[in-house]
């Protein structure tokens, strides 16, 4: 634990004036390093692909079947299905809603993935196709991003290309790949992050604010990147870094939007919340409740064995997310605590957890810690790959072959 933590050592906070500026060309020019990032990137899409034409072969959806799914039918299962909705149809179609019998609570999910999905549907005409085009670039987007993150907080040689590695073959690294948000969001977050390391907080911001517009973590982004702000200006930024102080509030301006759209169709200015309530426990609970109702379905004989699994998931993500803040806090990472913590606090106040294991994929300290101890600790690669990859494809077949999986 202890050469994890030491792992996490980015430059210091320093004063925006003494932060000198990046040649334009260096910002979009991709070095050999962000090159390999790429290759492998590519790879893992491809083998991704290859699993899933197999599963569609060799688990169908009812047994007999002479013909298999359709050739992106893996890709399209829960909540793909939900965006592909709200992109298609808009989110009250008919004059549906709240009110209607069997109503599916489309309008817990923020609008910026399913605009973007039927703006590039006027291209490619499927709508699987189309998301996984999103996620197939995002996620290259991310992983570029993520690397050279990496490279600031990290001296070894190889720490951008190992910390890519380990997060490409994490548990939950297959919605990365399909019609979902994490790839989209962390195309936003990550660059938003490397900006405001450089103290390009316009930029952040603005990154920041599309974030929020994606997911509602991009709210917990924005706060870490206030921290981030507040001690640049602490450590001596004067009044030049104020002057971008108006900056940092961007990012509240499509929550507030999506929340004055839906009270003008619903009369409820927290309609995503209470969605979110309805469709998937999400109300309210101490975190000590949240946590014997997971346990209870984890291990308490309540549940089928597919779903008792996943909540014992939900129990390890937890807790790999408690000792994530921990070191945080430990080496005085107080930013990225803070993103870590909020996202705790949302995912671990519910009923019972649900995509936690999910939420780790934005957890970027994270794969950057563990990266720090593969690097000093050489057989943790290899322990890590020997658990990971079993744990990655099993995962990956659940998705695909259209169970639960987080």
């Amino acid at each position: 634990m202890s050469t994890l933590s030491s792992g996490l050592r980015p430059p210091p906070v320093r004063p925006a004036a003494a932060a000198a500026p990046e040649p334009r060309a260096a910002r979009f020019c991709l070095s050999p390093a962000d090159r390999g990032v790429l290759w492998l990137y590519l790879l893992t899409r491809i083998s991704l692909w290859i699993t899933a034409h197999f599963a569609r072969w060799l688990f169908p959806a009812q047994s007999g079947v002479r013909e298999a799914a359709p050739v992106l039918a893996p890709f399209q299962h829960w909540d793909a299905n939900h965006y592909l909705h709200i992109a298609r149809d808009g989110y009250f179609p008919a004059g549906a809603g709240p009110w209607t019998s069997g109503w599916d609570n489309r309008e817990a999910f923020f609008p910026g993935y399913p605009f973007l999905l039927r703006a590039v549907h006027t291209v490619v005409p499927d709508w699987t196709a189309a998301g996984l085009l999103i996620s197939l670039v995002a996620g290259a987007v991310a992983v570029l991003a993520l690397a050279r993150i990496a490279r600031a907080y990290l001296p070894e040689e190889g720490a951008g290309h190992r910390t890519v590695v380990l997060f490409l073959l994490s548990p939950c690294a297959v919605f990365l790949a399909a019609g979902y948000t994490e790839a989209l969001f962390l195309a936003f977050a990550l660059p938003a992050w490397l900006a405001a390391m450089k103290h390009r907080w316009a930029l952040a911001a603005v990154l920041t604010t599309l974030g929020t517009a994606v997911r509602v973590s991009g709210l917990f982004l924005a706060a870490a990147i206030g921290l981030l702000f507040l001690l640049s200006v602490r450590a001596g930024g004067g009044s030049r870094t104020w002057r971008s102080a108006g900056w940092t509030l961007l990012p509240a301006l499509p929550p507030a939007a999506y929340s004055w759209y839906l009270h003008a169709h619903t009369g409820d200015w927290m309609a995503w919340k209470h969605a979110q309530e309805r469709g998937w426990y999400r109300t309210f609970h101490p975190p000590w409740e949240a946590w014997a109702n997971t346990w209870t379905g984890a291990f308490g004989g309540t549940q089928s064995t597919g779903y008792a699994l996943m909540f014992q998931a939900e129990l390890a993500a937890m807790l790999v997310g408690l000792a994530l803040v921990a070191l945080l806090v430990r080496r005085r990472r107080w930013p990225e605590a803070v993103y870590v913590a909020l996202s705790l606090w949302a995912l671990g106040t519910s009923y019972w957890y649900t995509s936690v294991p999910r939420a780790t994929l934005l957890w970027w300290p994270l794969w950057i810690g563990l990266a720090a101890l593969s690097l000093r600790r050489p057989w943790f690669r290899t322990v890590y790959l020997c658990v990971a990859a079993p744990v990655t494809t099993l995962v990956a077949l659940t998705f695909l072959t259209g169970r639960w999986a987080g």
